[in-house]
């Protein structure tokens, strides 16, 4: 991947910021890298439920973009990939990456889901919040791009980093949790020959590692391997054994190590003889653990599964005596492997342990077991604390011994031996005496009679870290017994092999050998378990078996043995976190036979889990490394696309340039403990609520709470949750969108609830500053009836049945409470939790509130040249103004790129149209179900089989989304296997997905226009919500007007035009100097048309940027530029006169405003930046009193330092005047701001003034808060009013201004003789009408331009190649209109980049026999196109035809149609309508 490569940029995050940036990269000739470290790109967006002002599906507008990303050939998506290292400079730029694995395949992976399907492992569902659950083999959402599967796993459990043998407890555990023993056996079964066995023996020290311990009790590890092998026969299991290399092994010893040595060499091929001394096999575990813990035919059975292999067992083989290792190697074994175990007693060391009826331990188990008896007392003592020692007293018990005790010489809590079996020995009768030692044995006729015993006390720790027992001097007791069982150790009899040669014996009387590699000094001799470290335990053994089986083979075959063996130590393990308030679960206790039904025999105690108590134990694992690897899944993969083996990978990348949009963190509210949020589930976050409400979301768009799955019929909004709070929150500015977003959920819940739902908003102030955000606040509490309360919660206090009472004060100064069903706590926007650790990294530096730091009047740089961020990376943002400042930031990049454009990008390849003339439609309908946008309403299934039984259908398909890319690959699938030659989606609207599947068909090798799309959302369930039957009805008239429709739809042809690589820029203000640079410097022609005199428009008139950035300075530098540059031409005076064309291929003509003589401008795409106008007030005295200004009016009078600045004491500022008002009923955005600036200027001339800012809301979105803040610490006073009761300024008696207003807290009229009222003013557009109707570019109400979609295209139209940016789109700051005109050049570069682009397809196409030449076509169409042929008809051309059909239907001889929507075409679907269904 290593390449230079000025013709790429990297993008690092790919939500919808790094997604827009991407593709306006891409599309303009640059090779993107597209990293993300989630397994799919979308990032926040792909979260939401809907999106405001126009409540679209959020996952519906942005799924064709994700499909577009995921798709397009020159974004290089690098999911689960996080920048490591940047060096370099602007153009050259070397990055290392490192990708995390995947464990699936994505070039293979078909995302059928069945490895997620068969996945035993629920894990938290994060991108539902947690809400719900997912497995850990999963999708990140049903539309995720890349559109394959993953697997999560972090770094293995701890319980299997603690077992020895390093068995995979977590996925055996899960495999029983699912009833799969069999496979639950195969995992156990990698490592372990002896399941039934180490079921019932292991001392589970796994379960001491178990992090359920940090909730209740660990999970029964060990039980549940033994349910494993006693419901399914290890004997069964299929051992997969590679092919024989040819070489044997001898084992010495049948015990664990041995067994398991054995088991491994077979399994790798390699040959074994176990040779045994005693007539039975099995070493320690047949003779040292009696029947009642492990039965003879347990033993047995697992030791079939290791003969089975073909290990063979020699018994009754005596090492020493029999055979040696010499006679071994002569008789032609290649290596030996010691496992003889330490079954060697320890001798007490005390006077009289000659005397008859003193037996080890060890040879009392041995007799017992092999023979089934041996010779007990009536009072027996055993000394020892181990199992052997509890093993000993319970046998003895069972014999029929009187008295039975058990000596220990420290206290109960060192006893080595396992808890339970100590409390098994008291149920059965043994005694244990702590803190005594036998000092002598007493005799009487050479027999023993007593023991001696010394009381010990505990003194300090010795090398085992147990505190050392010390005698008491003079306590000596006297006990009588007529048996003394020393069991204090065992030790390995090296007899037979301590005068071998290289053969060395440790002081410990084990053998010495490499730790690593389990070989002996001597070529070709292993040792492990006891008889290498002592006395252990079996699991131990069995690892040491293993490890010596790998350690064999690569000696036999001449490998390094050593070699990758050491794996190194992680320092931090990465484990699943453990939730300390999730309920505590018992752990199922472990049936046992009664007490009085064990004696007398050797019947098993443990009885062992049935299945359904079992599954609910192992339902305790918290799979604390998420995928427990149980490997399922690749058994269920049909494509083979998972692999567990996959490891991280790093690459490196040159790129000329970086963006950077990795995005926001939503703010974390568990610190804000007075919410109760995280101890009630139905005390949400709003990104929680998002999921809550969305179609693909845990609740399938169901409004429920969570506690009880029942409608909720109170919801409370709390705003500014982790926004405006330098107490709690750490975060004092405003995260822009949570009014918004507050509004939108408050609507959506209330079309949710059939029961009337009460949504109340608590809030500071409404800050509904975007474009249409006002009317939407208005209609939430006009039309949905959402009520707005102004209060800011301080407690939520719970209430029975998970209900929540809030106590909030009214502006009049009552308390009101009010109970609530479910509260959203609506969170702001955090900076990216790696925000600092991605600074460090790349080199640039953040703001003091942790995003990224930039300037107004360069909006999208940073301090590094050649980095560039966008969206909420760079300030809390909503999505159109991320997608704004993505392509400013994509236009910003590439200026100094632009001499590499294409040099590094690919070309796509179509297959070949398929020719389908002379046969018989073959239709396919597929009918989304659009989450619940579509399926919650209409019954899909029903018009799917519906569909089925129309003319011409010959498949039909419902899928939950169609715009997903995995459903995209399916639609090319039965495309190809059902020969289908028309296409019709029932799904959402053709504005947004036509072209995605047009682009599907188009690859399947269909003709693009063979398709058809029925709006069965828009145009049905959105309307007819509550009407579900009417829905159906009407998705089924929907479904069969298109399929009549596509019967006769023929393939159409585009053809190829050349571009015109010019810009035309109307407008000279700052929006249109910026617009005109940037073209200019990505080698484009540009021509400026600007109205007046001069360039500067209204920022002529501005200061400074609320930044402080001193705005003329930078407005002379940009206007010095624009003059010099020579790709810009600049036409001041000049007006345009008409323009025609289209996309590529535009013809302006403008005239100066003296002058009558047209100029024609032929160029590839427009710029619309007019700019807007400071509303000139009628009211408050303005024009009529000198002391009455507006804010430019401030402006001009601080710039200008006029002498009433400083004579004026007392200053009042009105806010929202002329904006938010019936006549124009939006925020201007820009005025709160200003007027908190110029506060503060009269501030810091003078404290002494007296400040006032008379305001509805205090809009200081972003950072702009801090403005806020500074200003109430410097004494300007606040006072709000309400449009009920308005402010109102009049003169005097004396000739004096006076100001009052009601005082919202005091319920009282303030009155106020200001020196100096300053109007915030708002922002109208300029007088444009006659322009935008020359371009034919829609206006709203107010007269701002209208862009094509107000989420994911705000700077075009819906007419392509035309673009907006600046005051003429919506009033905004210097800093939006800045990055507005930029992403307008981003986008242009889009088509100006090209040499060529296709035209054509739905035209109107004239008939000249049928034209009359009656002209009715010229004079009809809105764009000039059609022209009279010099053969005497009409002509349309295909190059310029906009398709609008106006010709059509005016042309009088019927000698016009418009391919596509031809009266064939129309009249069958017209009178498909009529039908029945």
């Amino acid at each position: 991947m290593a390449e230079k490569g000025r013709g790429s940029v990297m993008v690092v995050g790919a939500g919808i910021a790094g997604i827009q940036a991407s593709l306006d990269l891409a599309d303009s000739g640059y090779l993107v890298y597209l990293v993300d470290k989630d397994t799919a790109i979308g990032g926040t967006m792909a979260q939401l439920d809907k999106t405001f002002p126009t409540n679209d599906c959020s996952m519906c507008i942005i799924s064709p973009k994700l499909v577009e990303a995921g798709r397009h050939l020159n974004i290089e998506l690098m999911t689960m990939t996080q920048v490591e290292n940047v060096t370099g400079e602007e153009g050259d730029f070397t990055i290392q990456l490192k990708e995390q694995p995947r464990f699936i395949d994505l070039e293979k992976c078909t995302a059928c889901g069945e490895c997620s399907k068969i996945c035993p492992v629920d894990l938290p569902n994060q991108f539902d919040e947690d809400i719900g659950d997912r497995k850990a083999a999963f999708k990140l959402y049903p539309q995720a791009m890349p559109s394959g599967f993953a697997i999560e796993k972090k770094d293995k459990a701890p319980c299997r980093l603690t077992c020895p043998a390093g068995l995979n407890v977590q996925g055996y555990v899960q495999m029983v949790k699912e009833g799969k023993y069999k496979e639950s056996l195969e995992i156990i079964m990698e490592q372990l020959p002896l399941p039934g066995v180490l079921g019932r023996v292991c001392p589970h020290e796994c379960e001491d590692a178990c992090r359920r311990c940090q909730v209740d009790e660990p999970v029964a590890i060990r039980d549940l391997k033994r349910l494993a092998a006693d419901s399914f026969d290890p004997r069964e299991v299929k051992i997969e054994c590679a092919p024989k290399i040819g070489k044997k092994v001898a084992i010495i010893g049948s015990g664990p190590a041995g067994l398991s040595a054995g088991y491994h060499l077979a399994r790798q091929g390699v040959d074994s003889t176990i040779f045994e001394a005693l007539p039975q096999a099995g070493g320690m575990l047949r003779v040292g653990i009696p029947e009642h813990r492990l039965p003879r035919e347990v033993l047995d059975k697992d030791i079939e599964v290791v003969t089975n292999l073909g290990v063979e067992l020699k018994l009754n083989s005596r090492l020493g005596s029999d055979f040696t290792i010499e006679s071994l190697m002569a008789d032609g074994y290649d290596a030996v492997f010691l496992g003889l175990g330490a079954h060697k007693g320890i001798e007490l060391g005390i006077p009289g342990e000659d005397l008859e009826g003193v037996r080890q331990g060890v040879d009392f188990l041995r007799e017992l077991n092999l023979t089934g008896k041996t010779h007990v007392g009536k009072k027996v003592c055993i000394v020892g604390g181990g199992n052997v020692a509890i093993d000993v007293a319970r046998s003895a018990v069972r014999l029929g011994a009187e008295q039975v005790t058990i000596l220990y010489r420290r206290t109960r809590k060192e006893m080595p031996a396992w808890e339970e079996e100590i409390c098994a020995a008291e149920d059965e009768g043994a005694i244990i005496t702590y803190l005594a030692a036998p000092q002598k044995v007493i005799e009487e006729n050479g027999r023993v009679k007593a023991l001696r015993v010394i009381k010990m006390e505990l003194g300090e720790p010795d090398s085992s870290g147990r505190r050392r027992p010390v005698p008491i001097p003079g306590s000596e007791y006297d006990i009588e017994i007529d048996q003394l069982i020393p069991a204090i150790g065992q030790r390995p009899d090296l007899s037979a092999i301590e005068k071998l040669a290289d053969l060395k014996i440790s002081k410990w009387n084990t053998t010495e050998v490499n730790p690593v590699t389990l070989a002996t000094d001597k070529a070709g001799v292993f040792a492990g378990g006891d008889v290498q470290t002592g006395p252990g335990v079996a699991i131990g053994a069995i690892a040491a078996g293993m490890e010596a089986a790998v350690s064999i083979v690569r000696y036999l075959n001449g490998a390094d043995m050593e070699e990758g063996r050491q794996l190194p130590v992680v320092e931090n393990p990465e484990f699943r976190p453990v939730n300390e308030a999730m309920p505590t679960e018992d752990r199922y206790k472990m049936p046992e036979l009664e007490p009085e039904k064990r004696i007398g025999n050797f019947n098993e105690v443990e009885l062992g889990y049935g299945e359904e108590e079992g599954k609910k134990e192992a339902a305790r694992c918290l799979n604390c490394g998420y995928c427990s690897e149980c490997m399922q899944c690749v058994d269920a993969c049909l494509a083979d696309a998972v692999d567990h083996s996959m490891m991280s990978r790093e690459h490196t990348i040159n790129v000329g340039a970086i963006i950077m949009a990795p995005g926001f963190t939503p703010f974390e509210p568990t610190q804000m403990v007075s919410y109760c949020y995280g101890h009630s589930p139905n005390i949400m976050t709003s990104i929680e609520f998002e999921r809550l409400l969305s179609a693909s979301g845990p609740y399938a768009g169901h409004l429920v709470r969570p506690s009880d799955n029942v409608e909720p019929k109170k919801i409370a909004w709390l705003q500014c949750v982790g926004s405006r709070d330098i107490n709690k929150g750490d975060h004092s500015y405003c995260s822009g969108v949570c009014c918004m977003y507050a509004n939108k959920q408050a609507v959506i819940a209330k079309e949710h609830s059939d029961k009337g739902l009460d949504a109340a908003i608590f809030f500071m102030d409404m800050r509904t500053h975007g474009k249409d955000f006002d009317k939407y606040n208005i209609r939430a509490q006009d039309d949905s009836g959402v009520r707005f309360v102004r209060s800011r919660i301080h407690s939520v206090f719970p209430e029975p049945g998970d209900k929540y009472r809030l106590v909030y004060s009214t502006e009049a100064g009552g308390t009101i409470e009010e109970i609530f069903d479910m509260v959203v706590l609506s969170v702001g926007l955090s900076p990216n939790k790696d925000a600092q650790q991605l600074a460090d990294k790349i080199g640039i530096e953040l703001n003091s509130h942790g995003f990224a730091h930039t300037d107004n009047l360069s909006p999208v740089s940073t301090n590094k040249k050649g980095v560039y961020v966008c969206g909420a990376f760079q300030e809390p943002k909503d999505i159109p103004s991320s997608v704004m400042e993505a392509s400013a930031a994509a236009a910003t990049a590439t200026m100094a790129l632009k001499d590499d454009r294409w040099s590094m990008t690919r070309t796509k390849e179509l297959p070949p149209e398929s020719d389908f003339s002379g046969q018989k439609p073959r239709i396919g309908v597929w009918v989304c179900n659009c989450g619940i946008n579509i399926g919650g309403i209409a019954d899909v299934p029903a018009v799917r089989d519906y569909a089925a039984t129309l003319p011409y259908v010959v498949n039909v398909q419902d899928k939950l989304f169609t715009c997903s890319q995995d459903s995209q690959d399916n639609m090319k699938d039965i495309i190809k296997e059902h020969k289908l030659n028309r296409v019709i989606v029932a799904a959402c609207s053709p504005r947004t997905h036509e072209p995605l599947f047009q682009e599907t068909i188009r690859d399947a090798g269909l003709n693009k226009y063979l398709f058809e799309m029925a709006n069965i959302r828009d145009q049905n369930t959105w309307v007819h919500m509550n009407e579900p039957d009417k829905a159906t009805q009407k998705a089924k008239d929907l479904v069969r007007m298109a399929v009549a429709k596509a019967a006769y739809i023929e393939p159409l042809h585009q053809v190829s035009l050349d571009i015109q690589k010019a810009l035309v820029v109307i407008g000279g203000g700052v929006a249109g100097m910026e617009a005109a640079l940037g073209a200019a410097s990505q080698g484009v022609d540009v021509h400026l048309v600007e109205k007046s005199g001069s360039l500067g428009g209204i920022a002529k008139q501005l200061n400074a940027t609320w930044k402080g950035e001193p705005i003329q300075d930078y407005l002379e530098d940009l206007i010095d530029r624009t003059k010099a540059n020579d790709s810009i031409q600049v036409y001041l005076d000049t007006e345009v006169q008409g323009t025609t064309g289209s996309m590529g291929n535009f013809v302006t003509t403008i005239a100066k405003n003296d002058d009558d003589s047209l100029i024609p401008i032929e160029h590839g795409a427009a710029i619309l930046a007019t700019g807007g106008m400071e509303y000139k007030p009628q009211e408050y005295l303005y024009g009529k009193e000198p002391n009455v200004l507006t804010h430019l009016d401030m402006d001009a009078a601080l710039r200008e330092e006029d002498e009433r600045i400083d004579k004026a004491k007392a200053v009042v500022f009105v806010q929202c005047v002329g904006s938010r008002n019936e006549e124009n009923p939006y925020c201007s955005k820009v005025c709160c701001t200003h007027s908190l600036k110029s506060a503060l200027a009269l501030k810091k001339k003078d404290k002494r003034k007296r400040v006032y800012v008379v305001y509805r809301d205090i809009r200081s979105y972003g950072f702009r808060e801090d403005l806020y803040k500074e200003a109430r610490g410097l004494g300007v006073l606040f006072i709000r009013y309400d449009l009920e009761k308005m402010p109102k300024l009049r003169k005097d008696a004396n000739g004096e201004l006076e100001f009052t207003v009601i005082d919202h807290v005091l319920q009282m009229p303030v009155k106020i003789n200001p020196d100096l009222v300053v109007l915030a003013s708002g922002v109208v557009p300029g007088d444009n009408k006659n322009l935008f109707e020359k371009f034919k570019v829609p206006t709203n109400a107010e007269g701002f331009l209208v862009e094509a979609h107000a989420k994911l295209r705000p700077v075009d139209f819906a007419s392509d190649g035309l673009f907006v940016a600046g005051l003429a789109h919506y009033p905004k700051p210097l800093e939006e209109s800045i990055a507005q005109a930029r992403a307008a050049v981003a986008r242009a570069m889009t088509i100006l980049s090209r040499d060529s682009l296709m035209v054509g397809g739905v035209v109107a196409e004239v008939t000249p026999e049928k034209c009359a030449v009656c002209l009715t076509c010229v004079r009809t169409c809105p764009y000039g196109i059609p022209f009279i042929h010099a053969d005497g008809y009409a002509q349309i051309d295909a190059a310029e035809c906009h398709g609008c059909g106006a010709c059509v239907a005016e042309c009088p001889g019927k000698a016009i149609k418009l391919n596509h929507f031809t009266d064939q075409q129309i009249l069958a679907k017209t009178d498909a309508l009529f039908e029945k269904a």
